[in-house]
């Protein structure tokens, strides 16, 4: 997603970790934005996305990251309610083939 990794648990997607130049350079918790200031309340490093505002972000370059990083991890793997969204369904035709696929094209 986006260039970075994503982690689903039970087809949510909760966290997305980013390793670009900012505002990409950290960990993206994927939620609603009623749940924002509880998240918030529990790590005031957490903050919108400058570009995803629906989405939570802590950069790497933040001292808590690691802190905050393992206790999303926590929540995530704890189930916790305030983390994790409905991915949206692709379009059909959206799916981008793999180079396998358009090597075994090419040799047709």
């Amino acid at each position: 997603m986006f260039g970075c990794d994503a982690a689903y648990i039970d087809g949510l997607l909760c966290l997305v970790a980013a390793d670009r130049d900012e505002p990409w350079n950290g960990l993206l918790v994927c939620t609603s934005k009623e749940r924002h200031a509880a998240l918030i309340d529990e790590m005031p490093a957490l903050q919108p996305h400058p570009v995803l505002g629906k989405w939570l972000y802590v950069s790497q370059d933040d001292p808590t990251f690691e802190t905050i990083a393992q206790r999303i991890t926590a929540l995530v793997l704890a189930r916790d309610p305030r983390v994790g969204v409905e991915p949206k369904p692709r379009r059909a035709g959206s799916v981008v083939p793999s180079r396998r696929v358009l090597a075994a094209k090419r040799r047709r």
